[in-house]
């Protein structure tokens, strides 16, 4: 070392933008020689600061052209950059390094390596994603140069048995991996950065270039790092600058500085204790006029370290200049912090040539703020950009990789076939509408069977269609889609190698996205979305050589987490003036605003990690990071950010409904200016704000909404309605006007699981079809007969789902025993008559005739008349209900009976109505016979039918939503169409 400078250390204070003084104290040294401006090296920590700098050049020239310096991010330096600084190799000092191996690649070799260890059971995802983890512990080990041998000494005795199972799994990375990686000459990326940099400073101490050398910007976290910081510091024309070094600290205070690893200042006192230069060595970069120094000293009080806290009694008055521009905003809710947060990036655009950044680690948010901004057609550049799984065509492999998996099922067929990218060879928009078409025939309602030939034969089964070339245009485009999808499914079920899915899935991608007038490729692989799917798609198939053999259920699975971890960042059509920055890539940017946001304990600073590996206290023996050194590094962006001409401090006092703790840096700051009697200052500068961004969706005045009064004309209402209808009618007559005037009726759910309604169908038609078979004595093997037809009425649900046969084949059991026993007892004194019979009775109306109809359960007749029973398998209406007419059904099937009404059954009087409650619990089943005259009842319900007929056949007469609350139904299709929510006294909306 003899012969170098004492290392130069210099600092651009927080308060100013650190790469446009960096850019003039670079001018400054070179004068006005430009190439000797283009012989400076300038070290950065990122890429996006070497922007930076680039754009600080070109305002310091006015836009005019220049030669600039040989800027390289730091941690990014590559072999070809060595090979420009020494014509021949050194001694001891390789400029051939290794290549890194890909991420991709890493993963998947360690993902094979999980599933090949003994005593691990883990799904193929489940192991890429472990693979992840041991990446990371391994870049995380690299980084800090230390050995995977310490592991073994680690843990006392008493914990062995445990961690003894840990260190058999970490062998992956200790034994394997180092093996697998040198036979393929290959390095870690962590460890070839850290090669690359001791090679770098080697050839710099060695050789010592010409020009100026500069690294600026970095903290020096990384020990390789920190390590050429100290090369170049002592170069004969190096220097070192540190990004808002605190000079005005106390002695005592930077003492516990280095002692804190959560402080914002711990890491730079590393750094220089690294670089053996004491702080009062380190010089500023510039003599450059420091406009918030105020802000400075703020922030540096607010950040006093614990030990000399009680400093802050003494406080002094602080120049009123430190809050300016300096503003805090506490939104009640997360949507509410990102609407505000939208609004003043918005705001910032109306000054011509004014930047702004929203700065924060919370993704949430991120993402609310850039939706929120598209309000006014904005769209942010989002540094951290978006998962290839959530992209467009992201999606859209999962989707083709779900229908295989899952053979065709109908919910992954409907999400895929309605994808802007599936055309199978179509046009996109009538390939859709030959899917919706089959939604409406096939896939809503009960499951078809499975894969394609379930489908086909629901199809060919089916006998709804919109004209009659339908069904079997609908059979084509389906064995279409089969004929597409069979090689890519043969492949998922054939045990067969990862790479030759990979290429049966991009086959079939292809080929559904191909249209009439181009092939799929062309559309597929496209946008900023499709090239990166593409590059991923080329690095798995090299990944997966030599991965074993993936169980097809878990190929979606295992796609969607590698996808998950690649990021998307289009690069064209976003403002040029707004930016959404995580904390890292926000170091050394300059924006004219900067917004801080999501700022609450576990989000700035986040929560550490939980380590799937070590405790804290094994990390710490170990030799790796303690999270207080993450949350040190964390609280230096911070700093660094609130240094900015105008700061907007955000954060939400609730997030998913939970209540939040401000930041611990907020509570500092708040603690501070308590002290000095600015409480509440910043604060007051943003109560406008929350005001104005919820005035962009409240309207001028608030007016209540009316319940609906439909008055449709006399000739569009119903006449002719079911029994069961009328008791809607009666408790609900805006659902008929639905249903029966608008013709609305809910869709079945796609692939419906049985239901309650299935279930009571299906008890219904057993016992209906053993009543037709026995209408006499009963057999001995009576209750034999009945089970046996209700294994025939439930069909293939008992096999195909497991809750059918679990719960409900068990309650018919006991149901059936019950009915049996109760059957040979009614048969000595009635005769069963009909079941399932139709019948309807004429009524008059002022509008004209009104057709009553029904099916009776079941009809039995004996010595005093007809009985009426009413198979339950739900809960039977109350007598009250009953009598009040509001369950009317049994009363208005007597007066049918009554009248000759039904098919089959003579004219009559009825005896009884009765209840039959069908549960399969204790008891099984139970009569329940309705109380009073049942001729009485029928006349009754008789004479208020015809009331409610001639009620209706008035125009003036509005169908209303549930007039009566007390006696409203249960359960309505129609709730939201009539905004019961709205006006109601219980909704949100509405005073009663």
């Amino acid at each position: 070392m003899s012969g170098r400078a004492e290392p130069k250390v210099y600092s651009i204070p927080i308060g100013v933008s650190f790469v446009d003084q960096l850019a003039a104290g670079i001018l400054d040294r070179v004068g006005n020689d430009p190439l000797a401006l283009a012989g400076v090296t300038v070290l950065l920590p990122t890429r996006r600061s070497c922007r930076s700098l680039r754009e600080a050049f070109l305002r310091r020239s006015g836009g005019q052209p220049m030669l600039l310096p040989r800027m390289s991010p730091l941690g990014e330096l590559d072999a070809a950059s060595l090979s420009l600084t020494s014509a021949e190799e050194l001694p001891g000092v390789p400029l051939e390094l290794p290549d890194p191996i890909s991420g991709l690649k890493r993963q998947m070799m360690l993902a094979r390596l999980i599933l090949q260890a003994t005593g691990v059971s883990a799904t193929t995802a489940q192991a890429v994603r472990l693979g992840a983890d041991l990446g990371r512990l391994i870049d995380a080990v690299w980084t800090e140069d230390v050995a995977f041998d310490r592991l073994a000494s680690l843990v006392p005795e008493d914990y062995a048995q445990h961690w003894q199972v840990t260190l058999e799994f970490l062998k992956i990375v200790t034994e394997h991996w180092p093996t697998i990686l040198g036979a393929s000459a290959l390095t870690d990326p962590a460890q070839r950065r850290n090669l690359v940099l001791q090679t770098q400073a080697a050839l710099w101490r060695a050789e010592p270039p010409q020009g100026l050398v500069i690294a600026a910007g970095s903290t020096g976290s990384i020990p390789a790092s920190a390590d050429l910081l100290a090369v170049v510091a002592t170069l004969p024309q190096g220097a070192v600058v540190l990004p808002g070094l605190d000079l005005e600290a106390d002695e005592a205070s930077w003492d516990a500085i280095r002692a804190d690893e959560a402080h914002p200042q711990h890491g730079l006192a590393h750094l220089l204790d690294r670089l053996s230069v004491g702080r009062a060595a380190v010089r500023r970069w510039n003599d450059a006029e420091e406009p918030r120094a105020a802000r400075a000293h703020l922030l540096a009080e607010a950040m006093r370290p614990a030990a000399t806290t009680e400093s802050w009694r003494e406080l002094e008055g602080l120049d009123a200049a430190a809050l300016d521009g300096l503003t805090r905003i506490d939104a009640p809710t997360a949507e509410e912090e990102a609407s505000v947060i939208a609004l003043l990036l918005r705001h910032a655009l109306e000054t011509p040539g004014k930047t702004a950044a929203l700065v924060s680690p919370d993704r949430n948010l991120a993402r609310r703020v850039a939706m929120a901004l598209t309000r006014w057609g904005i769209a942010v550049n989002d540094s951290a950009g978006q998962p290839l799984v959530h992209t467009a065509v992201g999606t859209y492999l999962r989707l083709t990789a779900e229908l295989a998996a899952s053979r065709a099922h109908p919910l992954a067929l409907l999400a895929l076939a309605k994808h802007p990218l599936a055309a199978g060879g179509h046009d996109p928009a009538e390939f859709r509408r030959s899917a919706r078409a089959l939604e409406r025939t096939v896939l809503r309602g009960p499951r078809p069977a499975e894969g394609f030939a379930g489908l086909i034969a629901a199809l060919k089964a089916a006998d709804r269609f919109d004209h009659p070339d339908q069904q079997a245009a609908l059979l084509g485009w389906l064995e279409n889609l089969e004929t597409l999808a069979a090689p890519f499914m043969e492949a998922l079920f054939s045990e067969a190698p990862l790479s030759d899915l990979v290429r049966a899935h991009v086959a079939f991608a292809e080929a559904l996205a191909s249209r009439t007038d181009a092939p799929g490729s062309e559309f597929l692989w496209r946008q900023d979305d499709g090239e990166e799917a593409a590059t991923f798609v080329h690095e798995l198939l090299e990944a997966a050589d030599g991965f074993p053999a993936v169980p097809g259920k878990d190929y979606p699975a295992l796609l969607d987490a590698l996808m998950a971890m690649r990021p998307v960042r289009p690069r064209f059509g976003l403002h040029p003036r707004l930016y959404i920055l995580g904390p890292m890539e926000a170091r050394l940017q300059h924006f004219d605003l900067l917004v801080l946001g999501g700022l609450n304990e576990g989000t700035w600073p986040p929560d550490p990690d939980a380590d799937p590996w070590m405790s804290r206290p094994m990390r710490r023996d170990f030799g790796l990071p303690s999270p207080e050194r993450m949350v040190g590094l964390s609280a230096h962006d911070f700093t660094h950010a609130c240094g900015a001409e105008e700061v907007v401090l955000t954060r939400a006092e609730r997030v998913d409904g939970t209540p939040t703790v401000p930041s611990r840096w907020l509570l500092r700051l708040e603690t501070v200016l308590r002290a000095l009697g600015l409480d509440g200052r910043i604060e007051l500068a943003g109560e406008p704000w929350l005001a104005w961004a919820r005035g962009l969706d409240e309207p001028d005045a608030v007016r209540p909404v009316s319940p609906p009064e439909p008055r449709p004309p006399v000739s569009a209402r119903p006449r002719k309605l079911s029994v069961t209808k009328i008791e809607k009618w009666m408790r609900d007559p805006y659902a008929i006007y639905a249903e029966h005037v608008l013709r609305l009726r809910k869709l079945d759910p796609i692939a419906a699981d049985p239901g309650a309604a299935d279930r009571g169908q299906f008890i219904h038609a057993a016992l209906d079809a053993f009543v037709k078979a026995y209408p006499g004595q009963l057999p001995d093997d009576a209750l034999h007969r009945l089970l046996a037809m209700g294994r025939e009425s439930f069909g293939p649900l008992l096999h195909s789902h497991p809750d059918v046969w679990a719960f409900w084949w068990p309650r018919f059991e006991r149901i059936a025993e019950w009915f049996v026993g109760l059957e040979r007892d009614r048969r000595r004194t009635l005769k069963p008559l009909a079941t399932e019979v139709s019948g309807e009775l004429t009524l008059s109306g002022p509008a004209g005739p009104f057709l009553l109809t029904a099916k009776a359960d079941r009809i039995d007749s004996g010595g005093e008349g007809l009985v009426l029973i009413d198979y339950k398998t739900g809960t039977p209406p109350s007598t009250r209900e009953i009598e009040l007419g509001f369950a009317p059904q049994l009363p208005l099937e007597a007066a049918m009976a009554e009248a000759g009404g039904f098919a089959g059954v003579a004219k009559n009087r009825v005896a009884e109505l009765a209840f039959w409650r069908l549960s399969g619990g204790d008891p099984p089943g139970e009569e329940k016979a309705v109380k009073g005259d049942p001729a009485t009842l029928a006349a009754e319900a008789r004479a208020g039918l015809e009331e409610l007929i001639r009620h209706f056949d008035a125009p003036a007469t509005p169908y209303r939503s549930c007039p009566r609350p007390a006696m409203a139904p249960r359960y309505t299709d129609y709730a939201h169409l009539a905004r019961v929510q709205e006006w109601s006294a219980g909704g949100d909306g509405g005073e009663g």
